[in-house]
């Protein structure tokens, strides 16, 4: 096959380190025959988990299937090899095998190194820190490009009463031989330290051991550091580093082991922690500590030297296998004198051990300097061409994160490019999006909004400060969600890393993406613009006629929905719409994004017979749900959800049993038992930008209800339908408009013109645009016959072809939309609010809580005409009638101006028998100094009024139940004047009725 003559000037340039030219086969040869399973596939996450190939795997179970490895405890120590079992012999062989070669690779001689194998490097920095002999004067330093595991470390230093120090290594500009060491770097830091009662505050009486730990290569941004730092600090050469005591050295090796390992005789650390899964992508769950002991060398050297890393260790647990002698039933016990006996708890992980051997044996077949220049040929390629890379109005779309790239020398930056991506305008487009579009295309890159769990590296490149970090946790951002913009800044990025059997062809194919995806020659917005599909016909003055034809509820979170000719509406859009939903055993809300076979959960809602019915292939019996049971004794509790935070109700064991046989795995059922107010920052924006709209919701993803187009999605099918966007087998793909899950369907007018829609009206009610629908893979989704389920590109690929704004994937004619309703003071809100304010607010929330509850005690309404809500983390009633929940809501918060001005003198909740004459009375008086605020003063009130709300039950034996037809009276006593509001409560717990809005036969009746 004919080169192509991007590969020719690819080869000019990099032909001397691209390839193996020198190995017995070449990088194509070794593509074609080790890893087969590529094919179709550009895998571009190395960093995160390289490949294994075929006869490496092959021949661990050649060896696995012709060799009977027992258990080597207790072989290990054993002088004589004839009293043992051969099978523990030949574990223990193994094992011992593995060490070396292990040593070697990193050219550490065993008379100074020791290898402890362990369950990965997490583990092994976990152990280091446990271990480590931290004292009220030790230091702890680490570079600010570190992986959260090496922070980690942090907590045992901290908690000892150690001083950590975050420090930032830059190489001088100067690169003079002559220099000394400490002119060759520059380290900043600023110091933290935990004040805690119980550390001791006195020095230590013995030695002082700090450590300063450092990556040999950056997971986020590819730095390659300095080795010569090892000596550097060993040496204490540095000014930065006076502090007293001795300085050890630790290498987080766990990326750069895979393409350059560091080489242990010329720097010498003393701890080293690698993982063998990014080396050669099997065994996984296996990673070793490699740790300085130069117990050998001692006896040779008669003058004093500093202590031996692996001695300085003191490890508090003791297994089977780490010690000589144990008495049980006295304090004794003696550990075993060697290294590895003396770390490593219980049996070793021998057949993956094992393994490891054979990985070892395709990594040095290559050599790892022709795979660093190999790798680093494919990540320097891709550097400069995303770097070259040109919107038409000549700015850039990528930013790349690194040392000045993409200049910078290849030694100094690994296999490992980062970047974000930007629009024309110069706005972000967020990395969430860059995957979902990479995966369409069969590329597999890793984009995270957590930076590759490397904090430090994630506020260095992408310039967020702390008060931008906790703005956004307080926005509800954790790692690895999906926002990946907020306030105008990335909260990650798009990584792309290369293995040693990476090839050009893989990286030409990911610039292809790029260019084709993300690169505007025409401004985006003007190509999708709707403006040219008017609702006025061009020519005449006929307007469009539009028709709502269905309108769907789906009750349980990604489970099949109904279709209804009217329903009625709520202040959360559809009654009962995503209302409930499934949550795994671990934690985690289920989605057809993983469970697939979600969508053939049947639902429906008899709003007569006040039953939810749920039906399912793998169900014989169809499962019957109240929706007004007494959800009393009901487990309540929280969970998270796109950002927000839910009260939620559990239901019983029968319930739950039938959704994990439905699903094929344990779940519980969860109804949300408070709709959350969510302000979202879209309205009448074709961008899907937010601007700061106030909408209570459900378990919905964005808005109350999404609106498709029949003629948009008629548009799609006939993109669909053309001779270039065939399906699987050749066969075409009809799409209908359910695979979107709408809420609401219309037809008429032109596609797309709902795009321009900035509110929509049906029946009387009004309907306000949020933007376009961010679409996921969900919509690939295909359900057939039989229960069978089938996954595919489309149409999220056509649909990526088209109609992307901004970067921003929109469904066919999909428009999100929340309903519009009179405006009320939110009580929840604390932008700009001063402390009185604050205050003030505490206050109105607690006597609405309170006034449910005292309501509740009297027993007025039966005991399932109240909702249990959790408040100050105290389980409270609140009422589920919509009116008496609105008369006390709007009474008290009618005070808020007034409490704030210190005008309240107290509340009372007064109950009227039938004669109208009071009957009983709750008073709170209020008596806080509400002229000054602070922070201290708010907590303080919350714990009072807490305590209050604890105490408030026990109250219910002190007075009585009341008649039935009672009256409540909330009575506002002021300064100047008094005012009377009343609320009548009768027998009857039924809503009030009004009359339904009909559109083409079709009805959305509001509650």
């Amino acid at each position: 096959m004919a080169m192509s003559s991007e590969k020719e000037v690819f080869l000019k340039e990099f032909g001397e380190d691209y390839g193996y030219r020198n190995s017995s086969r070449n990088i194509d040869q070794i593509r074609a025959m080790e890893f087969k399973r590529l094919e179709g596939v550009v895998y571009l996450d190395h960093a995160g988990a390289t490949l294994h190939s075929e006869s490496q795997l092959e021949a661990v179970l050649k060896e696995l299937n012709s060799t009977v490895y027992g258990n080597p405890l207790g072989s290990l120590r054993c002088k004589s090899k004839d009293s043992q079992s051969s099978c523990s012999m030949s574990s223990n062989d193994c094992v011992q095998k593995a060490r070396q070669q292990v040593l070697e690779f990193f050219n550490a001689s065993p008379r100074e190194y020791s290898c402890i194998f362990t369950s990965g490097a997490t583990a092994a920095l976990k152990l280091v820190g446990e271990t480590f002999p931290w004292c009220s004067e030790s230091s702890f330093m680490y570079t600010m490009e570190n992986h959260n595991s090496v922070l980690g470390i942090r907590e045992y230093a901290l908690n000892k009463g150690a001083t950590t120090f975050a420090v930032d290594v830059k190489d001088a500009i100067s690169n003079d031989s002559s220099q000394s060491h400490q002119s060759a770097f520059k380290i900043s830091h600023r110091p933290m330290q935990r004040c805690e009662a119980g550390l001791p505050n006195k020095g230590s009486t013995g030695k002082i051991h700090n450590l300063f730990a450092f990556p040999s290569e950056c997971n986020f941004s590819g730095k390659r550091f300095n080795l010569d730092l090892v000596n550097i600090v060993k040496e204490g050469s540095s000014s930065s580093l006076s502090h007293r005591g001795q300085w050890l050295v630790l290498i987080d090796a766990a990326k750069g082991c895979a393409t350059e390992p560091p080489d242990l005789t010329k720097y010498r650390a003393d701890f080293v922690v690698i993982s063998f899964y990014k080396m050669f992508g099997y065994p996984t769950g296996i990673g070793a500590l490699i740790v300085k002991n130069e117990r050998k060398l001692k006896k040779m050297t008669p003058s004093p030297s500093p202590a031996e890393a692996a001695k300085l260790l003191r490890k508090t647990y003791f297994s089977g296998g780490t010690v000589a002698a144990t008495i049980a039933d006295t304090d004794f016990f003696k550990r075993r004198a060697g290294v590895e006996e003396y770390f490593e708890d219980g049996t070793v992980s021998f057949l993956s051990i094992a393994s490891i051997l054979h990985g070892l044996r395709v990594l040095n077949t290559l050599t790892m300097s022709s795979i660093s220049r190999h790798t680093s040929s494919l990540a320097t390629y891709v550097r400069k061409a995303l770097s070259a890379l040109r919107h038409g109005n000549g700015e850039r779309v990528c930013t790349i994160y690194g040392e000045n790239t993409p200049e910078v020398l290849p030694g100094k930056v690994g296999p490992i490019v980062s970047f974000n991506v930007k629009r024309p305008d110069g706005t972000w487009c967020g990395c969430r999006e860059v995957e979902t579009l990479a995966s369409l295309a069969g590329i597999q890159l890793r984009a995270s909004t957590g930076c590759f769990c490397n904090p430090g590296a994630c506020a260095k490149y992408l310039g967020l400060s702390h008060r931008d970090i906790l703005s956004n946790i307080e926005a509800g951002h954790v790692c690895w969600d999906d926002q990946d913009i907020l306030n105008g800044k990335p909260t990650g990025a798009v990584r792309v890393s290369f293995g040693y059997m990476s090839t050009f062809e893989d990286a030409r194919k990911f610039m292809d993406f790029m260019e084709g995806s993300f690169v505007s020659f025409h401004s985006i917005e003007g190509a999708l613009s709707t403006r040219s599909s008017p609702l006025v016909m061009k020519g005449t003055e006929k307007i469009a006629m539009y028709f709502l034809t269905s309108i769907t509820v789906y009750p349980i979170k990604s489970c099949a929905g109904f279709s209804t000719d009217h329903w009625p509406l709520t202040s959360t859009g559809l009654l009962h719409d995503r209302e409930w939903l499934l949550r795994s055993a671990s934690g985690e809300v289920l989605s057809q994004k993983k469970i697939p076979e979600m969508c053939h959960i049947k639902t429906s809602i008899d709003l007569k017979l006040g039953m939810l019915f749920v039906e399912s292939p793998r169900c014989k019996e169809k499962l019957q749900i109240k929706l007004n049971s007494d959800m009393n004794d009901a487990m309540s509790d929280e969970i998270g959800i796109h950002a927000q935070r839910h009260e939620v109700q559990s239901y019983g064991i029968e319930v739950n049993s039938w959704f994990s046989y439905a699903v094929g795995q344990s779940c519980t059922l969860l109804r949300n038992s408070g709709a959350v107010r969510y302000t979202c920052s879209k309205v009448n924006s074709n961008t899907g930008i937010c601007k700061g709209v106030e909408t209570k919701l459900n378990f919905v993803n964005e808005a109350q209800f999404l609106v498709v187009s029949q003629e948009s999605v008629a548009d799609l099918n006939n993109r669909l339908h053309s001779s270039t966007q065939q399906g699987a087998y050749g066969k075409t793909i009809e799409v209908s408009t359910m695979r979107f899950r709408p809420n609401l369907v219309i037809s008429g007018g032109e596609p797309y013109a709902e795009d321009g829609w900035e509110s929509l009206e049906i029946g009387g009610k009004i309907f306000t645009s949020l933007g376009g629908c961010n679409r996921c893979q969900v919509i690939n989704i295909h359900s057939h016959g039989g229960g069978k389920v089938q996954r595919s590109k489309e149409p999220l690929a056509t649909l990526a072809t088209y109609r992307r704004v901004k970067a921003r994937l929109w469904v066919a004619a999909g428009k999100v939309l929340r309903r519009q309703l009179r405006r009320r003071y939110n009580m929840d809100r604390k932008a700009k609010q001063t402390p009185q304010a604050q205050t003030a607010r505490i206050l109105v929330e607690f006597l609405e809580v309170a006034i449910n509850s005292v309501i509740f005690l009297k027993g007025v309404y039966p005991i399932g005409a109240f909702e249990r809500r959790r408040y100050m983390n105290v389980v409270v009633h609140r009422s589920r009638h919509p009116d008496l929940r609105h008369y006390i809501h709007s009474s008290v918060n009618g005070l808020l101006h007034f409490i704030q001005k210190g005008e309240v003198e107290r509340v009372a909740v007064i109950f009227f028998d039938d004669n109208n004459v009071p009957f009983e009375r709750f008073v709170f008086k209020i008596d806080v100094n509400q002229s000054y605020g602070s922070s201290v003063e708010e907590a303080d009130l919350e714990l009072s009024l807490r305590s209050f709300l604890i105490k408030l039950p026990n109250l219910q034996s002190l007075t009585h139940n009341l008649p039935p037809g009672e009256l409540v009276l909330v009575v506002i006593s002021m300064h100047f004047y008094v005012s009377f509001i009343f609320f009548s409560i009768g027998n009857s717990y039924t809503p009030n009725t009004l009359s339904n809005m009909n559109v083409n036969g079709l009805s959305l009746d509001p509650v």
